[in-house]
């Protein structure tokens, strides 16, 4: 019943503050640089995951904050929920998604997205998927920002994965950016398309920034892989019954 209550409250807040904060941002970042349209964003964000810890109840542990490094990065994290779309503008500085142009259609939300320097790719174009990603990824890091990329594509159920794609390891090749790994377990407490989320104590992990120099996309994109979906076992090790060592994925530092 506690759940069900929070989780009602969250969603009330949500739908009366937003269609006006972003028709006002709207307004107001139109003729505004990226820069500034990103700063008025995030009153926004902090809010909503203001709501987050202590609304619905679901805070979290932040493990490996010193491999975040003092560059801009690309990040490639495990994506199990909306949740660590506003978190993990909390734990990076200056973080843009890659997100699905689809997602520009989605009332108030996604108009006032659309404006952010969000990067936009349609996910069935192919190469000139990769090109427009590596193109605007290459902007966005030389401004500063870091790039979050879910090399899923989309949200994978608890103790599951989906095929990871190598569009942010393109990225990383083509500009030396390094790779930041992160696993979370944010899906057991706000699951996909969950109208009702569960409060609880999230974990964050992040891994040791893989140098792509001297790598191949593919090979950035195993050792992320074998990174994240080992450390997920250490996370959420209820979820994951493979004892056998010989198949279970351990996470390896980058050489």
């Amino acid at each position: 019943m506690v759940s069900f209550l929070r989780s009602l409250l969250f969603m009330v807040i949500l739908i009366i503050i937003t269609p006006p904060f972003t028709l006002l941002f709207i307004l107001v970042s139109l003729p505004l640089s990226l820069r500034w349209r990103h700063r008025l964003a995030m009153p926004w964000v902090r809010f909503a995951i203001w709501l987050v810890k202590h609304v619905l109840g679901i805070p979290y542990r932040l493990i490996g904050v010193e491999n975040i490094p003092p560059r801009s990065a690309v990040v490639f994290a495990k994506h199990q929920s909306v949740w660590e779309t506003l978190i993990l503008q909390e734990v990076f500085k200056d973080a843009v998604f890659v997100w699905r142009k689809e997602i520009r259609n989605l009332p108030f939300f996604g108009w006032a997205l659309a404006l952010t320097p969000m990067i936009q790719i349609d996910r069935n174009a192919g190469k000139e998927a990769i090109k427009r990603l590596v193109d605007q990824g290459r902007e966005r890091l030389d401004d500063g920002y870091t790039v979050i990329i879910f090399p899923e594509g989309t949200r994978a159920p608890p103790g599951q994965k989906n095929r990871y794609k190598g569009g942010g390891a393109f990225l990383a090749t083509a500009t030396g950016a390094p790779v930041v790994p992160v696993a979370l377990n944010s899906g057991e407490f706000w699951g996909r398309n969950a109208l009702f989320k569960k409060s609880g104590m999230a974990t964050v992990s992040i891994g040791p920034a893989i140098d792509p120099a001297g790598l191949t996309a593919s090979e950035i994109l195993v050792r992320a892989e074998t990174w994240i979906e080992g450390e997920m076992r250490h996370i959420s090790p209820h979820l994951y019954r493979d004892t056998d060592t010989k198949n279970e994925i351990r996470p390896q530092p980058p050489t």
